[in-house]
């Protein structure tokens, strides 16, 4: 089992940076990636970015060159920081878990809301 807990979360102008964090726990051998996906009511799940156990990092193309994932293995920690936010980058941000050799996600936080005001 993995527990996950996003923070971070907020109101922001665009142009403006916000940084989410997620604090996992639990069988953290376990955990091949961490990938932060985002949701807006009505549209399809994206993925925003991943980061693998030996720190490759991927990112969708709406956000390379503005969003950076990090992991602080000391803290139990990923980050998304998000750079020159754009009012499109509204929406609720999951954290997520790729354990046990699945190849999936298959663990998710609770979710935290970004919205960009333009």
């Amino acid at each position: 089992q993995v527990q996950l807990v996003e923070s971070g979360g907020g109101l922001v102008q665009a142009g403006g940076s916000l940084r989410v964090s997620c604090v996992y726990s639990g069988s953290i051998a376990s955990i091949d990636a961490m990938g932060w996906y985002r949701r807006v009511p009505g549209k399809q799940r994206q993925l925003v970015a991943s980061i693998t156990r030996g720190g490759s990092t991927n990112y969708a193309d709406s956000v390379k060159g503005r969003f950076t994932i990090a992991r602080d293995n000391a803290k139990n920690t990923v980050y998304l920081q998000m750079n020159s936010l754009k009012p499109e980058d509204t929406a609720d941000y999951y954290c997520a878990a790729d354990s046990g050799g699945l190849a999936e996600y298959n663990y998710w936080g609770q979710g935290t809301q970004v919205t960009v005001s333009s």
